[in-house]
């Protein structure tokens, strides 16, 4: 059965734009004088904004000037922390100039140079924290950006201001080379190299219409007001981020402030009057076990849920009380939060009502990189609340099917819509092993409900098979474990009894230490850990059917190996 969208009558209604050009442009047009990113010239400083109608010529300039050292129709790599000049830099490269290689600011010098020479790339833009690194590489052009430029001279003719400047300076002289240029939306202009937890990294190519298409279709699901502010805080090179949040608040005329790293996002938040946080399960699972641990510290755990409980109440009859309700939460996050969009992986749906029990809407998605990212997604029209274990109804643009299913109605989510990536970049059989008949095969698993509700269930390769032929998610062990406080994060896995050759079930155990040591005197004994949570899981066992049972647990006091949207890196992580 083929699936789509089935709120056809209830979506927003949005411009229709097929290049990320057109956007700015009509963002510029549209939104003229109001903020478009929020940064900082110097560490610890007060937010500067610029405009749309800044925006636009600053990459103006810069694609100009790039156009001019020779580099059009080359590949272009990126790299550095989440900046305005990292985003003035992607616009420039792909509206005009040449194809844009994001690159993960987390991976060694090593991958950074093979991603490189893979791309083929003529010039790339860093950060000056990756000086000491980009100084060996071998490149023709190097230009490197500042993220706090007060503090620094713009003396190397390669520094993007300088870059800036001479772009002005063509314009000024009637350079309209590429400000007149037209674009095909469906010629490759992006290189994004996957952070898989289970295969080599792989380019994915994608073109405009990818992008542009995907912006439309979540603009359609979710519409933002016209003062919200999002706090960009996850990897900039990362589609999830890039196009979720900065391209899609750009085209609804809202503003993306820069954080100065994450132990100042509640003070860049009230600095901001951020409204907006995008992110993975990870922080919004941390942010929602502070406020309840503030909560139980001060003595206010029983006010805040009767404060729900009122909250719940009001609501039935029209009335938001929450500003009032929940103000000392929301002072916490600066004061204005009021919406958060979470992806890239599981998140329990006891935090997504949690936050909806305080006031604070929750979005989810589901995505790839391979389609520009979301496949589906949550409207807010509908009620999230009681589909919290749900990432949502496929795009409006798109269609979805479940092949191959088991018993249970569990199997390969399959999609097809004009996000698809046009395909792996030198990789023309990896690119048949996933694109087929149109339809791109995710190797994701999953089931749609009767109301169209997408069900994620874990990742095809994955799935531990015993050997009576019984399919066991680790994913879906993995959410039953969450529940023990104890732990802080799991990896289940299958492992083979040398003595049966039959697959149990194992798992490695980060515990929570902290809470371990609040709970019980002298706990950081492993041996005492390792019976707690072999006790704690025993009473989950009797719960699973015998094959689903965990019978082996290790204890890890190391961090997992992760992706960059802290993913486990299954693989990787295995003992």
């Amino acid at each position: 059965m083929i699936y789509e969208n089935p709120y056809a009558d209830k979506l927003h209604p949005v411009r229709e734009i097929e290049t990320i050009k057109e956007l700015i442009a009509t963002s510029k047009e549209i939104f003229g004088k109001k903020p478009a990113f929020l940064l900082k010239e110097e560490k610890g400083g007060d937010y500067k904004e610029v405009n749309f109608i800044t925006l636009k010529d600053d990459i103006d300039a810069l694609g100009t000037q790039l156009i001019e050292l020779g580099l059009q129709d080359t590949p272009i790599a990126v790299i550095g922390e989440n900046c305005y000049q990292w985003m003035v830099s992607y616009f420039a490269i792909v509206n005009g100039v040449g194809k844009v290689v994001p690159l993960d600011k987390e991976q060694s010098k090593e991958e950074i140079f093979n991603l490189v020479a893979t791309a083929g790339c003529k010039a790339i833009f860093f950060t000056s924290s990756y000086k000491n690194i980009i100084k060996d590489l071998d490149i023709p052009f190097k230009f490197q950006m500042e993220v706090y430029t007060k503090r620094h001279q713009h003396d190397l003719d390669t520094s993007w201001e300088n870059l800036i400047d001479a772009g002005r300076k063509l314009i000024s002289h009637g350079d309209r080379r590429f400000i007149d240029m037209e674009l095909d939306p469906m010629e490759v202009r992006m290189l994004l190299f996957t952070s898989g937890t289970t295969d080599v990294p792989k380019a994915v190519m994608l073109c405009h219409k990818n992008i542009t298409s995907n912006i439309m279709d979540i603009s359609r699901i979710v519409k933002l007001k016209e003062d919200d502010i999002a706090l960009s805080i996850l990897p900039i090179h990362h589609t999830f981020e890039s196009t979720v949040c900065i391209m899609t608040m750009l085209f609804q005329g809202c503003g993306v402030a820069f954080y100065e790293g994450l132990k100042y996002v509640t003070k860049n938040m009230a600095e901001a009057r951020a409204s907006i946080l995008v992110g993975v399960p990870l922080i919004f699972e941390s942010m929602h076990d502070k406020i309840w641990k503030q909560a139980e510290k001060m003595g206010k755990a029983k006010a805040l849920q009767t404060a729900i409980k009122i909250n719940k109440a009001l609501k039935v009859v029209g009335i938001d009380a929450r500003k009032k309700l929940f103000k000392s939460v929301y002072d916490n996050f600066g004061g204005r939060l009021r919406f958060l969009v979470t992806g890239a992986a599981a998140i329990s749906p006891t935090v997504i009502r949690g936050f909806f029990d305080l006031g604070i809407e929750m979005v989810q998605g589901y995505g790839l990189t391979e389609t520009a990212p979301l496949i589906s997604g949550t409207p807010d029209f509908t009620d999230r609340y009681t589909k919290a274990g749900s990432v949502g109804t496929v795009v409006p643009s798109g269609q979805m099917q479940i092949v191959d299913k088991n018993e249970d109605g569990i199997g390969e989510i399959i999609y097809r819509g004009p996000n698809v990536m046009l395909g792996y970049y030198n990789m023309p059989e990896k690119t048949a092993e996933v694109l087929k008949d149109g339809w791109f095969y995710s190797g994701d698993l999953g089931f749609i409900d009767e109301n169209g509700w997408l069900y994620i269930t874990g990742r095809k390769k994955n799935v531990i098979v015993t050997k009576t032929g019984k399919n066991i998610y680790p994913e879906e062990i993995e959410d039953y474990l969450a529940k023990i406080p104890y732990i802080h994060e799991c990896m289940v896995y299958g492992e083979d009894n040398e003595e049966t050759g039959e697959t149990m079930v194992a798992v490695q155990i980060r515990p929570n230490y902290e809470l371990i040591e609040e709970e019980f005197s002298n706990a950081n004994v492993q041996e005492k850990v390792y019976k707690l949570l072999k006790s704690k899981i025993a009473d989950l066992n009797q719960n699973l059917p015998n094959y689903k049972r965990v019978r082996h647990v290790v204890i890890r006091n190391s961090e997992f190996v992760k992706t960059t949207t802290q993913k486990i890196k299954r693989q990787e992580n295995k003992l």
